[in-house]
């Protein structure tokens, strides 16, 4: 019998060891980017450049060492040319045309591109090797955008470190991620502790892939649908309860850490499934 034993690094990261559930896999996770139920990924991005430290989820540098101590507190704009911030715009009411979104914190109003996105060409094209990244030339505890004068800013060659490390032993890429970017435990850090808070911190209809939001829904003679806020404590009047987490007629955090199992219903093709699952019971069944 022929064996196939592959030496590519995706073919080794879509491999599914016996035993290990779907979810073991990123491609079946339910999770993304911000930051997801089983790791956050966004952590491997913040010591891809040796040096410094980078916000997870912004282009402040939290944490610089060395010769590159002076960075700290400054914000990346742009990595081999390319910037890393966007302005933001859009209409600030329904139906007005679209403007620049500013405000007394961003007077520039811009965003940063999520790190996934903004420096993944950076990780292909400069793993092991240095790229130029401008910084502000001065600390910006605020966004700010991209000057047109140059002297403001500052450029520093940085080694961007790979994703992958080297194997001792042979000359190939191992397919686990390099501990220079993610220490052990920090995947994980960043998600909800009790993991119940999940249920809570994802308002309106975030999580629609890990939870349901608007349940069983049915349409009236006007053609507007009517239904049930998921967390609704009581479910008539049959109405949408926008996702408070102090209104008094969703489930609190405490009722979730408490009897998460005995307070939520199993929706099944979007409505509850029969009554609430009964304490104790297994997989929902009574006894």
């Amino acid at each position: 019998m022929t064996s196939i034993d592959p030496k590519n690094l995706t073919a080794q990261l879509t491999y599914r060891a016996s035993g290990n559930p779907p979810s073991s896999l990123t491609s079946s996770a339910i999770s993304n980017a911000f930051p997801g139920l089983e790791f956050d990924f966004r952590n491997i991005w913040r010591r891809v450049f040796r040096g410094i430290e980078l916000h997870e989820a912004d282009n402040y540098v939290v944490a610089a060492h060395g010769d590159l101590a002076r960075l700290k507190g400054r914000r990346l704009l742009r990595v081999g040319g390319v910037p890393v911030v966007v302005a933001l715009t859009g209409p600030q009411r329904p139906g007005a045309d679209s403007v620049p979104l500013t405000s007394a914190t961003n007077p520039d109003g811009v965003t940063m591109l999520e790190w996934s996105n903004s420096l993944a060409q950076a990780l292909k094209d400069h793993a092991g090797s240095e790229v130029t990244c401008e910084f502000t030339k001065v600390e910006a505890p605020n966004p700010v955008g991209i000057p047109d004068d140059s002297s403001q800013l500052e450029a520093v060659d940085l080694l961007v470190e790979p994703l992958f490390p080297r194997s001792p032993v042979v000359d190939e890429r191992l397919a686990v991620i390099d501990e220079a970017l993610v220490r052990p435990g920090e995947l994980t850090w960043g998600l909800c502790s009790p993991w119940q808070n999940d249920y809570r911190e994802c308002a309106c209809y975030y999580w629609a892939a890990s939870r349901p939001d608007y349940v069983n829904l049915d349409v009236d003679e006007q053609g507007t649908t009517v239904g049930n806020s998921w967390l609704a404590i009581d479910r008539e009047p049959r109405q949408y309860v926008l996702d408070d987490r102090s209104d008094s007629r969703l489930l609190s955090y405490d009722d979730l850490f408490q009897d998460w199992q005995g307070s939520l219903r199993f929706i099944v093709d979007g409505r509850d499934h029969d009554e609430r699952p009964v304490p104790g019971a297994v997989d929902g069944q009574g006894g």
